[in-house]
């Protein structure tokens, strides 16, 4: 049956699910030429049933097809043969028009249903901030009745009040009966500081409510221990995100070990469990903390499912004894989580998290550490809504990860790589370390485990034994004004200002069967020159997964059967300098090219935290000296929270301690050298950070890093508008449509234009020096990786060609077109192009510059 469409309807969505095109002739058949013999055939174009089938076919494969692959199709399809290649490109326009419609359409579906959901939320937090208004002023007003009454009555002492706080006692922990009283207890208290008025909850600073936030996030003001409270929305159900969040270890990162020790029914279905958890210790120099706590799980009456959790007693109970002299125990007040449905799916959750760390077992300067609301918010709270929202959306398929794999393998990496670094910087005895003796200096602690070989981090299947151990450095400093997010930022970017690539070898060694046995270190060249490449991220960008391949280059015939490029695997995290008592994180371990699931693991890196976690309110922005590379001054990328003109926040007057742990594998006759060597690079490495530390703090000198930057390098708006002249004056056209709002309008253009726009450098060997957007997703990679990339790298044998043809055209007309063809990101993923479009980019002065390549309708393959 033919469908007919108007020319008035070829931007609407037909009802029969077709779209017609605009064009001369193409009728549907013979025998209904008389239907419209009246009307003019240049406005109407019948497609069949067979032809919109065959069109759809071609479209799930390619929506943007080129202008060659549109003609081969109707070459392959004879039942197209009666169609104009024009008619064809104008309904694939069409088909994406329609597309993207139905998208808008679903995605503000989504958006509305988020904030008919938030805007529930946060009427019943205007209720409790009501309740909680009306109690202050009620107890003002007593206070003041109070005040009146002592007043006037100077000499009564006669009746003194006494004011106890229940102790909370274990009860026998095998009566059912009196566990029972506790949870419900527990059930009471924790739902009064969850939707009630039990504690004083102010909001968090930096966390504004909205519905692409990670929810209303609140902390503690003058309570016992440490609280903070996050609500949000999850498009999970309330059973799955119980589960999520009881399997602690898999979230909270802090979190060593979580074992339910009992457990039995309770009434209306409910579960009591006894469960014994140790944390981790942020930094070497304070223990541990364990927990012995009762956990609650029930249901509601009005549907909504709970999960609380509090300590039962003090330091003798529960069990482990002989972990005490490790361990510090930590008390849980009343915490856990509320989760209820939502109409229409998906869930809307309530968190609370209340403890006393015990600050009194650390060292004075680390006290805040432990005595601050917003590093629990940051560390727990947030942690467990922000994990539940990035399985949500890994479930519904919005998160796409690099190199193929699935989002747990990755996120298993991301687990591991921390695991095995708090490991390394706790240094349990129960994990077999034990304490190596010094050198005389005490910077440094250097532990051994000598039974820890790469057998036991990994699958032990695939493990390569060693007859040795591993070794680890490590020592923690305080930091003076220097913000851990830029800090930290540094070190990712610019690994040759502080690590040495030979140790890098060394490490990468031990993943190689057969060739661990270096005997010492071996004198390897490096190009210093790093790649970052993107395997995943989470939801907020907040950490970062991705992999380092430093490469090396052989200078004599010998180091070239030697010398190769390494490979790490490497989190970030932290990197946002307004998250307020976030930890800044550098963790990175050798890994072998091939990347399996399995590898053996060996963790390095960096911890920074901070100790005065107040922000500052002055709107001082960083100096020109501390920008680390040209997305410090674009702004508009996503990878950004701040605006353009947001406020900096202050560093004056900010401590953190920065922790740093090492560790190297060894075999045993080589120990006491490798430990001598790991020591003096641990060393040098804390000297290179101190240094980069003062560098980039306020008040400090600067700091020149290579790769070095031209002095006639432009600033971002100034570049893009040469790129947007340049583009004009050599081809009679705008690559951007201004609105003659300014640089700044013209720098967001061309940030997010569609096509893929790169720049590279005027040299023999043209290396990359810019992208926007577009080009920095198409080579998968990021601005200061793509300062690493040269031009030919991308570019497949034909594309190659084309360019050395038209090079020299390029060079003396200021421009030139290349056909379509295929380049190559840096994750090795094929990309098409329909055209590239290059130019001379001039500058103020009317010298070259650099050159411009635009591709143009790019997909990959």
């Amino acid at each position: 049956m033919a469908m007919l469409v108007s020319q008035q309807q070829l931007h609407r969505e037909s009802s029969s699910g077709s779209i017609g095109s605009m064009g001369g002739g193409g009728g549907g058949g013979k025998q209904n030429h008389h239907h419209n013999h009246h009307l003019d055939s240049g406005k109407y174009v019948r497609y069949t049933t067979e032809q919109v089938e065959a069109l759809e076919r071609v479209y799930a494969e390619c929506p943007k097809p080129s202008s060659m692959r549109r003609q081969q199709l109707i070459r392959d399809c004879p039942i197209l043969s009666n169609i104009e290649p024009k008619q064809i490109k104008v309904w694939f326009q069409n088909r994406r028009c329609r597309e993207k419609q139905r998208k808008e359409a679903s995605r503000l579906q989504t958006v509305n249903k988020k904030l008919t959901a938030m805007n529930k939320l946060l009427m019943e937090e205007n209720d409790r901030l009501q309740k909680q208004v009306s109690q202050l002023v009620y107890e003002n007003s007593y206070m003041r009745q109070q005040l009146q009454n002592a007043a006037a009555t100077t000499t009564d002492t006669s009746c003194e009040s006494v004011v106890t706080t229940p102790q909370h006692s274990l009860r026998d922990a095998n009566n059912p009966a009196g566990l029972l009283s506790i949870a419900e207890e527990t059930l009471a208290e924790f739902l009064s500081k969850a939707t009630g008025t039990a504690v004083n909850w102010v909001q968090m600073p930096g966390m504004k409510p909205g519905p692409d936030s990670v929810g209303i996030v609140a902390i503690s003001q003058s309570c016992s221990g440490v609280a903070s409270r996050a609500c949000g929305l999850v498009s999970l159900e309330p059973t799955k995100i119980a589960e999520i969040l009881k399997d602690r270890p898999s979230w909270f990162r802090a979190c060593r070990s979580l074992e339910v020790f009992t457990m039995f029914p309770a009434g209306n279905g409910g579960l009591i469990e006894l469960i014994y958890m140790q944390m981790y210790a942020p930094t070497t120099l304070a223990p541990a903390r364990d927990f012995w706590t009762l956990r609650y799980t029930t249901t509601l009456e009005d549907g909504s499912l709970v999960v609380c959790e509090r300590s039962l007693s003090g330091a003798g109970a529960g069990p482990n004894a002989s972990a005490a002299t490790q361990f510090v125990r930590g008390e849980m007040l009343p915490s856990g989580f509320l989760i209820r449905p939502c109409e229409g799916g998906g869930s809307i959750i309530h968190i609370v998290d209340h403890l006393d760390l015990e600050a009194w077992s650390v060292p004075e300067v680390l006290r805040p550490l432990y005595q601050s609301s917003k590093v629990l918010a940051q560390k727990m709270t947030v942690a467990a809504l922000r994990h539940v929202r990035q399985i949500a959306q890994e479930t519904s398929g919005e998160v796409v990860y690099g190199l193929g794999r699935q989002p747990a393998v990755l996120r298993n990496f991301s687990q591991r790589l921390n695991r095995g670094f708090n490991d390394a910087v706790n240094g349990f005895n129960d994990d077999g370390w034990s304490l190596m003796s010094n050198d005389g200096a005490d910077d440094v602690i250097v532990t051994v485990n000598s039974g820890k070989n790469l057998s036991t981090i990994s699958n032990p299947a695939n493990a390569l034994t060693l007859s040795g151990g591993v070794l680890c450095v490590k020592a923690s400093m305080l930091l003076q004004n220097v913000h851990p997010a830029l800090l930290v930022r540094f070190l990712r970017e610019h690994r040759s200002e502080w690590a040495d690539y030979n140790f890098d070898a060394y490490s990468a060694a031990s993943l190689k069967s057969g060739s661990y046995a270096y005997g010492g270190l071996r004198s390897t060249r490096f190009s210093g020159s790093q790649i970052i490449m993107p395997l995943g991220h989470t939801v907020e960008r907040e950490e970062l997964l991705e992999i380092i391949r430093l490469e090396g280059h052989a200078l004599t015939q010998e180091e070239a059967m030697m010398s190769r490029d390494i490979h790490l695997l490497q989190i970030c995290s932290g990197v946002d300098e307004n998250a307020v008592g976030a930890c800044s994180e550098l963790v990175f371990a050798p890994i072998d090219e091939m990347f399996p699931d399995d590898a053996p693991l060996l963790p390095s890196g960096f911890r920074i935290i901070p100790l005065d976690t107040r922000t500052g309110e002055t709107q001082d922005t960083l100096t020109a000296h501390r920008t680390l590379d040209l997305a410090s001054s674009l702004e508009v990328g996503p990878s950004t929270n701040r605006g353009a003109g947001d406020a900096s926040p202050s560093t004056h007057n900010m401590r953190s301690v920065l922790t740093i742990a090492f560790q190297f594998p060894f075999e045993s006759h080589l120990q006491d050298s490798v430990a001598a060597m790991a020591r003096q690079y641990v060393r040098n490495v804390i000297s290179s950070v101190q240094r980069v530390a003062m560098a980039i703090a306020p008040s400090g000198p600067g700091l020149q890093v290579g790769p070095k930057v031209s002095p006639g390098s432009p600033e971002a708006l100034t570049l893009a508008q040469w790129i947007s002249q340049s583009y004009s004056y050599h081809l009679g056209a705008d690559l951007l449509r201004s609105n003659g709002e300014g640089g700044d309008s013209i720098l967001k253009l061309l940030w997010h234009h569609q096509d893929a726009i790169l720049c590279c450098s005027v040299k023999q060997l043209p290396v990359f020096t810019f992208a926007n957007q577009a080009g920095l997703d198409m080579l998968e990679t990021t601005l200061v990786a793509l300062q690493d990339i040269t031009l030919d790298k991308i570019f497949d044998e034909s594309g190659r060609k084309a360019l050395c043809s038209d090079f020299a055209k390029l060079m003396e007309q200021g421009s030139a077109y290349l056909p379509a063809g295929l380049c190559m990101s840096t994750m090795g993923r094929h990309i098409s192009y329909e055209q590239v479009i290059a130019w001379k980019v001039l500058a103020e002065d009317n010298s070259v510059h650099c050159l411009a390549f635009a591709f143009v309708n790019w997909s990959f393959v």
